[in-house]
């Protein structure tokens, strides 16, 4: 994969856009610090429930307005979504199997920024991911015509690379009542 992105960076304001999106760029270690704190100070399970909510919300921002920039549609979109995440260096997402239709999709990480930067921590470090899918499937579905026929999508973290697993997992599910 070519890590390369357009980056254009406007003369008059400093900021920098990728895709016509305002983007910012850090440091992995000044990210991964201000999580670790955030997720300190409230609690991981309070923590991951804000992460969800805000991730889903924005991966389905993202997939709407990149989705009319590239004139794509469908899965094409959350393919070039997952593309872009690997380009950005959260770490190298595939697509393993996906049918929109049941919201159902499997997604391997490997060389997950958080397992990277968190050496020697254990446990599953990547659960921020999980909205993103989940808001990414359910932009799929919603304008796919499918509407109020396509089931809700979740998503969750099934195996990290932390926990000694050669690469993380997330499986995306209907929501059941």
């Amino acid at each position: 994969m070519q890590p390369q992105l357009p980056i254009d960076v406007d003369a008059n304001t400093g900021v920098w856009t990728t895709d016509a999106l305002p983007m910012l760029y850090v440091p992995r270690h000044f990210f991964t610090n201000n999580h670790t704190a955030v997720e300190e100070a409230l609690g991981r399970e309070t923590y991951a429930e804000i992460l969800y909510k805000a991730g889903y919300k924005s991966a389905y921002h993202w997939c709407a307005k990149e989705a009319e920039k590239h004139g794509m549609s469908g899965m094409a979109v959350f393919e070039h979504y997952l593309k872009r995440l690997s380009q950005r260096g959260w770490g190298l997402f595939t697509i393993v199997e996906a049918d929109p239709a049941t919201a159902h999709a499997r997604i391997e990480l490997r060389h997950s920024s958080f397992v990277l930067a968190q050496p020697g921590k254990h446990g599953k470090l990547c659960y921020m991911f999980a909205g993103w899918f989940a808001g990414a499937m359910d932009w799929v579905n919603d304008t796919a015509g499918a509407g109020a026929h396509a089931p809700r999508a979740q998503s969750r973290e099934v195996q990290c690379a932390a926990e000694g697993h050669a690469h993380c997992v997330f499986e995306v599910s209907p929501i059941t009542s």
